[in-house]
């Protein structure tokens, strides 16, 4: 095993479950494991206990796989941080020190991990889409963020406000109302069943924001041949345009990029998309994504270890705290 102060943990946690690296600087050894069940969100917001508990079997297969004997430094990314996270920026690094020895833990939102995945520490925009949306931008002084604020609220062009808005257009079909589409509609009755079960199929999820967005692949799959799931793209993709205009610097030459997987959906949202950043943000470059979230959470971790992060700190969006000191 390498020794201690050698390694570093790095975390995502999203919407579909949780993703975990564990490395050594010195080595270069990495390993990795995932669960598909997501961190519960209770009256305190992200609840740290099951966070932990979810954590903490995939971080000890990761130790013993890679064969880094104490992870020092700690990258948590986490969906709803910045809007959900007093309770785990209060519990969690204490909790890390307890369970791993970890000495030095970084809270980031989950925009922020997607950012440096995608575009490493440069200037520039992201629009992080999957099952909610969310646009985050700097200029390596501060963040600036747009939306993201959960399907009730906003995340508007996510998978979860694309899958409501075609299952709208599905129940619009059933009464007769304009706006609808027999198309979703019978896309929706074969996967939810009868269109009147909808509302008792969907409202008392608790995991509603990944069952609306369920239904976003067919919405894409109709829109060849559906003006009205055509339509329900176009508007996402206005949307996502907007945010990324909300927080893209207007120096220079920034970077944008798109990362999530909802745009895996294809040419029906891409399309329109480059369209709407093309003559939103005519100063901005369009670039491939690099990386994922998790590859961002990898980087900062990384970074972090060898004292070389240049990201901005940010109470909300990234948060360096010492396990046995006061925050800095």
């Amino acid at each position: 095993m390498t020794g201690a102060g050698d390694g570093f943990l790095a975390v995502d946690s999203g919407g579909s479950g949780l993703r975990v690296v564990v490395g050594s600087l010195a080595g270069g050894v990495r390993a990795g494991r995932e669960s598909r069940e997501p961190v519960r969100t209770g009256e305190r917001g992200i609840d740290p206990g099951h966070f932990m508990e979810r954590l903490t079997p995939l971080v000890r297969a990761s130790i013993a796989e890679a064969g880094v004997s104490v992870p020092a430094t700690a990258v948590v990314g986490a969906a709803g941080l910045a809007t959900l996270g007093d309770a785990l920026r209060a519990d969690l690094p204490s909790a890390l020190g307890r369970e791993f020895g970890v000495r030095t833990v970084a809270l980031v939102a989950d925009a922020v991990t997607a950012y440096a995945g995608a575009l490493g520490a440069r200037p520039g925009a992201v629009v992080a889409a999957g099952t909610g949306l969310i646009a985050i931008g700097t200029d390596l002084k501060r963040w600036r963020r747009a939306d993201g604020w959960g399907h009730l609220l906003g995340d508007c062009g996510g998978g979860a406000w694309i899958g409501r808005a075609g299952l709208e257009a599905a129940l619009r079909a059933h009464d007769g109302r304009q706006g609808g589409s027999a198309r979703l509609l019978a896309c929706a009755e074969e996967m939810f069943g009868s269109a009147r079960e909808l509302p008792g199929r969907i409202y008392p999820r608790t995991d509603r924001p990944a069952v609306l967005a369920s239904f976003a692949p067919r919405v894409a799959e109709s829109a060849e041949h559906d003006p009205v799931a055509a339509g329900i793209l176009r508007t996402a993709a206005g949307h996502m345009a907007d945010s990324a205009a909300a927080v893209c610097p207007s120096d220079g030459e920034p970077r944008v990029a798109l990362t999530g997987g909802l745009f895996q959906l294809g040419d029906a949202l891409l399309v329109p998309l480059e369209r709407e950043l093309a003559e939103r943000l005519p100063q901005a470059r369009r670039v491939t994504t690099e990386g994922d979230p998790l590859h961002g959470a990898v980087r900062i971790a990384s970074d972090l270890a060898a004292g070389s992060l240049t990201l901005p700190g940010d109470g909300a969006m990234l948060h360096v705290v010492s396990t046995r000191s006061e925050p800095e």
